[in-house]
């Protein structure tokens, strides 16, 4: 863990600004042969793959819906419960979010609108690896289907022994998904983009993985759309003499035990919280199951900002703009419209980024390493595309006609115009 103290106006160093930084050029160039196999030679390089990087042996990556509801019966009866809530406050959200296609007719005729439709197919990546994560099942395919998405196929890792875990599987059941495969890694984002045997090609892929996920997304990416590059997990928390060290240290664990790239951060006010916190973690640390993961998370990756003023504080959050952001200080509503760039934002001592994680509603695909500054959340939009309609009628296209003509001629593209001069002139056919 570092320290940092921050003068009046002063912006945290560049190496905290812009995180995700690129890809390690052997794992590219490992990723770049992976997906040039899985294009050649399909599901034997999928096998292939899957027995090298997970463990285990697969010739058949489709999980059958016999297999499914095996798996559902298996499942804790708690966990499905508390799947089945969370899954309702998703969609509750995110049937909030869907927009409407709109059209207008102008007083000459013409109508112009937008046409919004659902994208045919979508890939959802689910990662494995440390952890199973039936929460980024819902998160992930409850918002496609609002949407409408006609075809939803899950991808993620297998175990050893070839299955996935019951808890997954039931939460793909519960979200909607169309297609399971127990397949990960890069190799199954390259499936996704350009088909095999057994998995046909998508036309979207969403979620987040590890780096080699992170490479392949970004290499396909034009062959297919992608939702966005994702980087480790972070969280930053807003912190003053009011917030409880209890509560900001099992904050900062709480996202530090993800992953060992997990980036935390402190903003605080009140440099006598610090020590407190510190002495929480180490107390905390001692009892957590994922002790390894945690601290190395924690001694590499978390920085604490000790600020003179809240100015300060404010300036050093928005520039970092993390994924998730959370106010534990006095009048924390009032912050809000202080806020500037951030993922998701979690507002006072009882509102851990737990919550966001699980069951509040907000979406839990969220941008990282600085990408707040100008992306979103993962949405409904991300399983949508508009298209624009345009019908003029005749006097609509007499009134525009000189526009058109003027501007297509300052462009030099005859024909622009001529398109316009023979609708309104057909005389004038053959003319030079």
């Amino acid at each position: 863990m570092k320290v940092e103290y921050l003068e009046s106006g002063e912006k945290p160093a560049r190496e905290y600004l812009r995180r995700l930084g690129t890809v390690g050029g052997d794992v590219a160039e490992e990723v770049a042969t992976i997906i040039a196999e899985v294009r050649e030679r399909g599901d034997v390089a999928l096998a292939e793959f899957t027995e090298r990087f997970d463990g285990a042996k697969k010739n058949s990556f489709y999980v059958a819906p016999d297999a499914i509801a095996r798996a559902v019966k298996a499942a804790d009866r708690q966990v499905i419960a508390a799947l089945e809530k969370a899954a309702r406050n998703i969609w509750d959200f995110h049937e909030n979010q869907k927009q409407k296609s709109w059209f207008l007719t102008r007083e000459d005729g013409a109508l112009i609108g937008s046409r919004l439709t659902p994208i045919d197919s979508v890939g959802v990546y689910v990662p494995g690896g440390r952890a199973q994560y039936p929460s980024t099942v819902l998160m992930d395919v409850i918002p496609a289907r609002v949407a409408g998405v006609r075809r939803i196929v899950i991808v993620t890792p297998p175990r050893p022994d070839g299955s996935l875990s019951p808890e997954l599987l039931a939460a793909a059941q519960i979200a909607g998904a169309t297609e399971v495969y127990a397949v990960g890694g890069a190799q199954a984002i390259a499936a996704l983009t350009y088909g095999t045997e057994q998995i046909a090609a998508v036309d979207k892929i969403v979620g987040p993985g590890n780096s080699y996920v992170a490479a392949a997304k970004r290499l396909v990416s034009g062959d297919v759309g992608i939702d966005m590059v994702a980087g480790p997990s972070e969280v930053l928390i807003l912190a003053d003499e009011t917030a409880d060290p209890a509560f900001v240290a099992i904050d900062l664990l709480a996202q530090a035990e993800h992953d060992p790239e997990a980036a935390t951060f402190l903003v605080t006010t009140d440099e006598e919280l610090v020590d407190e916190v510190i002495e929480r973690i180490e107390a905390y640390l001692a009892r957590s199951p994922r002790l390894e993961v945690t601290k190395e998370s924690i001694d590499k990756c978390c920085t604490v900002f000790v600020c003179p003023d809240l100015a300060t504080a404010l300036l050093a959050a928005n520039s970092i703009a993390p994924e998730h952001l959370e106010i534990q200080m006095d009048q924390p509503l009032e912050l809000l419209g202080l806020i500037e760039n951030a993922g998701s934002i979690f507002l006072g001592p009882w509102t851990p980024e737990s919550v966001g994680d699980y069951v509040a509603g907000p979406n839990h695909t969220l941008p990282t390493g600085g990408t707040a500054r100008f992306s979103s959340p993962l949405s409904v939009d991300d399983f949508t595309k508009r298209s624009s309609v345009i019908s003029y009628s005749f006097a609509a296209l007499e009134a525009d006609a000189a526009t058109i003509q003027t501007i297509a001629a300052c462009e030099g593209l005859w024909a622009h115009a001529q398109a316009v001069e023979l609708r309104l002139n057909p005389e004038t056919d053959g003319e030079d």
